[in-house]
């Protein structure tokens, strides 16, 4: 039985491919945020919740699979689980979170934009905003139920947090060593094409695919999931 561990940004929520999924595999996720506190925010808490998921569940092997501003999560589970790690699965995939020069893989003055749209209402931000940004992959509905289920100031530091720190992403990814799966969303207003290219380049033997709305909505990246996991 494939066995896939699904790390999100925020929410478990943001993974709408999960039914899809579990028609084939075994399915976990988790909430990365798990406190109405602001100040529990960091990486290390992330990584923390996530590998005692890991240990509650008990699973001698899976895959890792993460997508957003969520992969960095993953890398660094993957990193931390590596020799029960069957491989690693990326959307959005790219070696950090660097928004400065030509092959920067996110967009400086985009990003800056939805910060300050995150300051100002950070709910509006969520449930509106992301239906845009995501050119409708996240519907109002899924966005309401995040703002639901996350409180409004832990978004703001967890969304702060991806600026102050780009996280190594390629070095997590080549420690692990682990087989790869890396797909671009096609046509993504935050993630550069050339940032993709640069992982790409960085790993030749990982499978890589682009795909036309976020890898975590997106069944093109179900069907490549399930034969990366089932011919690995």
């Amino acid at each position: 039985m494939v066995r896939l561990f699904l790390v999100p940004m925020w929410t478990e929520l943001e993974w709408s491919i999960r039914p899809l999924l579990e028609e084939w595999a075994e399915v976990a996720s988790y909430d990365p945020i798990r406190s109405a506190d602001p100040e529990s925010i960091s990486r290390a808490a992330f990584v923390e919740h996530g590998i005692a998921e890991l240990d509650r569940l008990e699973w001698e092997s899976f895959f890792v699979v993460g997508d957003n501003f969520g992969t960095a999560t993953a890398a660094r589970i993957a990193h931390a689980r590596r020799g029960a790690v069957h491989g690693i699965a990326l959307g959005h995939a790219c070696a950090s979170w660097d928004m400065e020069g030509e092959r920067a893989p996110v967009r400086r003055e985009l990003w800056a934009a939805m910060s300050q749209l995150m300051d100002q209402d950070s709910a509006s931000f969520v449930r509106h905003g992301f239906t845009q940004i995501t050119q409708g992959s996240y519907d109002e509905e899924l966005a309401n139920r995040m703002v639901e289920r996350v409180p409004t100031e832990c978004m703001r530091a967890a969304w702060a947090m991806i600026d102050e720190h780009p996280e190594p992403i390629g070095e997590l990814l080549r420690e692990a060593d682990r087989p790869l799966l890396l797909a671009k969303h096609e046509g993504c207003l935050v993630f550069t094409d050339e940032g993709f290219d640069d992982l790409a380049a960085a790993f030749p033997d990982a499978r890589t695919l682009a795909v036309a709305r976020p890898p975590s909505a997106d069944e093109g990246f179900v069907r490549a999931l399930r034969a990366f996991c089932l011919d690995g």
